[in-house]
């Protein structure tokens, strides 16, 4: 029974271990593709999206490609990694880009971090005169809005992203979004606050400011408490004068807010863009790229597939768990089916010799040959506190019974990978797939990109 279960278990094993070839993604024709213009790493948080779009715009760059990377996630990995002291809103050239074999022309790789409030001060900038932008710049009820409204965050990538574009100053352009299940809310991010900046709520806003009074400031109240808790604090007629000299110096901005959101968004439907799902082989987080995939489909965003990060792998994927749990038993409780010899090593043992029938011919030089040893006075000396071959050195049988436990485990683990990739697989099988084995050690500088990049590309 053992044996047909072992025997199940390695065949299941083996046929989950890797996919076909018409379900791989193959990531080096993505971004060797120069149609592909922009990609968009989406999933949630904690599976390697920031590494996974470092690598990608590395493995870009040093294949002859002019590169920028956006990333919306606070953390340093990213500058860290790529030997930039620090990220900020203007795009950083990453030093000792190497070209790979084969490679049309030199590269070039640049990073940068999105800085919301910055991005919505440049938009103001460029598109008012300097006296009405430094009205808006100094106005609280802006101030709040371009800190802390929500959507914001989303809507000032999407305007970055939509700015680095039209630039057309790099080959490709790769999106690190943010690090939640709102990673794409950046795709309502535009409507959002489109709503709240098109003409029907500025006038809605507007009618306190012209009615005046304790009715009007009681509606304003009302309705901006709902929208920003930041602009509670601000008090009666001054947050009224605020909102009124923040529409009056923005109005003529309102619909140009709209019109770029309506063409980033157009962008990132159009065939130049690729969105690439990241997850980890963990159910929750192939659940939440399910989620994904399911809503880039329902938008009309070109899905170019899911990258899989971190999988386990094995050199010694023969071996199953069971067998090997089997084993580590026989060591651990020392059975007398695990001797060499069998019953032939026990009876012919030192035990054993002693009662013997036909007992060992003596040493004809020995003059007392059937006399028993003289036994010693001191307890310590006794033959039977001798040590004996069982006990002489155990740590061999415990360390390899201990290497066989964590093999099991290994298997186990990679198993139960192999088992939620086949169920993602088996309900989304138009994704390609592009699986990543996990690194040893944490991702730190060019060498690990480089790592995951040639991972990435199997």
């Amino acid at each position: 029974m053992t044996r047909e279960r072992t025997s199940s278990d390695r065949t299941s094993q083996e046929t989950a271990r890797s996919l076909g070839p018409d379900r791989t993604l193959d990531v080096d024709a993505l971004i060797d593709d120069p149609k592909t213009r922009i990609v968009v790493c989406c999933g949630s948080g904690g599976v390697g999206k920031t590494t996974t779009a470092a690598a990608i715009g590395l493995r870009a760059a040093e294949r002859g490609r002019k590169v920028v990377v956006l990333t919306i996630d606070p953390a340093r990995r990213l500058a860290q990694s790529m030997g930039i002291d620090s990220l900020d809103n203007v795009p950083r050239r990453v030093k000792s880009i190497e070209a790979a074999d084969g490679a049309a022309g030199s590269g070039e790789l640049h990073a940068m971090m999105l800085d919301m409030k910055r991005t919505f001060d440049e938009i103001v900038e460029a598109h008012t005169d300097k006296e009405r932008a430094k009205a808006i710049l100094n106005n609280p009820f802006y101030q709040s809005l371009s800190a802390g409204f929500a959507g914001t965050q989303e809507y000032m990538a999407m305007e970055k992203l939509g700015q680095l574009r039209s630039r057309d100053e790099w080959d490709l352009i790769v999106v690190d979004t943010p690090p939640s299940r709102s990673a794409l809310d950046f795709l309502d991010a535009p409507k959002r606050l489109g709503s709240f900046l098109d003409g029907k709520l500025i006038r809605l806003l507007m009618a306190p400011a012209k009615v005046g009074g304790r009715a009007g400031m009681k509606f304003l109240n009302a309705g901006m408490s709902m929208m920003t808790g930041a602009l509670g604090k601000l008090l009666g007629g001054q947050l009224l004068r605020d909102v009124q000299m923040f529409v009056t110096a923005m109005d003529s901005m309102f619909g140009g807010f709209r019109t770029r959101a309506d063409a980033t968004y157009r962008l990132l439907q159009a065939p130049g863009t690729a969105f690439l799902v990241v997850a980890s082989p963990e159910r929750d987080a192939l659940r939440e790229a399910a989620y994904f995939v399911e809503r880039l489909a329902a938008d009309d965003m070109p899905l170019a597939g899911l990258v899989l990060n971190r999988v386990h792998g094995s050199g010694a994927a023969q071996l199953s768990a069971e067998r090997a749990l089997a084993a580590a038993e026989n060591l651990e409780e020392s059975r007398i089916v695990d001797q060499e010899d069998g019953k032939v090593g026990v009876r012919n043992s030192p035990e054993n010799s002693a009662t013997s029938e036909n007992p060992a011919p003596s040493d004809p030089e020995d003059p007392t040959p059937s006399e028993a040893p003289e036994l010693s006075e001191d307890p310590s000396e006794s033959p039977s506190e001798a040590p004996s071959v069982e006990s002489a050195d155990p740590s061999v049988e415990q360390l390899t019974a201990g290497l066989l436990r964590l093999h099991a485990e290994r298997m186990q683990l990679l198993a139960r990978e192999q088992r939620t990739r086949d169920r993602f697989t088996a309900l989304h099988p138009e994704v390609a797939v592009a699986e990543v084995a996990a690194l040893p050690g944490d991702v730190h500088d060019l060498a690990g990109l480089r790592a995951v990049g040639d991972r990435l590309a199997g």
